[in-house]
């Protein structure tokens, strides 16, 4: 498998299925590594980075979860192919630096990714549509067992595995969990819930996780921190406020279709209008307009496009992917154009 296969195909966390999809997109669970006797990336030399590029991949090509997987260093990609693996949400923006020793390793079907000397030796990570956290913990627990037969980790009794970053000392398990939450937005209840979850320590995030923005009413949820908890902890704290969350996004649907079920039928129709006439539109209208459209669909005023294809469309539509979609570089111009022509293609008008 390589990009251009990727390219191709839908990932399996687009597919739009899966417990509470109308409201959970993805699940995933990533784990941070580092092997003993090595330093962290950051300290480690030439020589020290190479070998723990050698060792993982190693460990990776023995794995039954990553067989016929794609391996590939991001050293060798252009900036349109590791920024398309950033938009696929394969590998964080960190990763996309280029650099001798570091890798990307993905599986036939996305679920799993593994970075290699991002900012720790191995970063792996699992991802599914809908609400399946804990299926998705089991699959990077197993691909755990499986790394940790070929790999010494770092691992403290008092500490638990030792990390680059200090939050994630302990089981170094991140779970998080991607919602669209438009009616808490238009109903202004957003700031109020966000709030809350931040104060249980949990951090609430843009579409692409750490250091990204809001965008599309679209947020990540995740855990801060790891010491202390054990995996099990994790992922029950996680589930457990991501169904209040969900409670709360049901409950201010009912209410707009209750109170202003016209305002938002006009919303959602004058969106799915602008998407299927716009002759040049940018990545931002397209993501927010798209939110709108899929309110529509999730509440039953738009009955004539499924969830995958909004799905895709969210991601198809973002730069990168567009330059491989048709094979070349475009200016920012051209890619506005080129977003509006494959709207159009997808919900099917000249």
């Amino acid at each position: 498998m390589n990009i251009n296969d990727i390219a191709k195909q839908t990932g399996e966390w687009l597919k739009g299925e899966g417990p509470e999809a109308d409201i959970v997109i993805s699940s995933r669970v990533r784990i941070a590594r580092n092997i003993k006797g090595y330093p962290f990336y950051h300290w480690a030399g030439k020589k020290e980075k190479a070998e723990v590029l050698s060792a993982v991949k190693e460990a990776v090509s023995d794995s039954k979860y990553m067989k016929g997987s794609m391996f590939v260093r991001i050293a060798d990609m252009d900036d349109v192919d590791r920024l398309f693996l950033v938009e696929r949400h394969l590998m964080s923006r960190e990763h996309a630096a280029p650099d001798e020793a570091k890798a990307l390793a993905v599986d036939e079907k996305e679920i799993i990714s593994i970075m290699i000397n991002e900012e720790d030796h191995i970063r792996a990570h699992a991802i599914q549509s809908g609400f399946n956290l804990v299926d998705t913990w089991h699959i990077v627990d197993a691909l755990d067992d499986e790394l940790s037969n070929k790999i010494d980790y770092w691992y403290s009794e008092r500490w638990g595995y030792l990390t680059a970053c200090p939050t994630n000392i302990g089981t170094g398990l991140r779970g998080s969990v991607m919602v669209h939450l438009p009616a808490l937005v238009i109903t202004n209840q957003i700031a109020r819930v966000l709030q809350a979850v931040t104060k249980l320590g949990i951090a609430a995030r843009g579409l692409y996780g750490e250091g990204s923005e809001a965008s599309g009413n679209f947020f990540q949820i995740s855990n801060q921190v790891t010491l202390g908890r054990s995996e099990e902890e994790i992922i029950d704290n996680i589930e457990k406020l991501i169904n209040q969350v969900i409670g709360r996004e049901r409950s201010a649907r009912e209410y707009l279709l209750t109170n202003s079920k016209s305002a938002v039928s006009d919303r959602a129709w004058r969106a799915y209008g602008t998407l299927k006439s716009a002759r040049i539109i940018t990545s931002d209208e397209t993501i927010r307009l798209l939110s709108l459209i899929r309110l529509g669909v999730d509440m039953g005023i738009i009955t004539d496009i499924n969830r995958k294809t909004l799905n895709e469309l969210f991601i198809f539509t973002q730069p990168a992917h567009l330059q491989k979609i048709e094979g070349k570089k475009f200016s920012s111009t051209e890619r506005d154009m080129k977003r509006a022509d494959l709207i159009r293609e997808k919900l099917k008008v000249s």
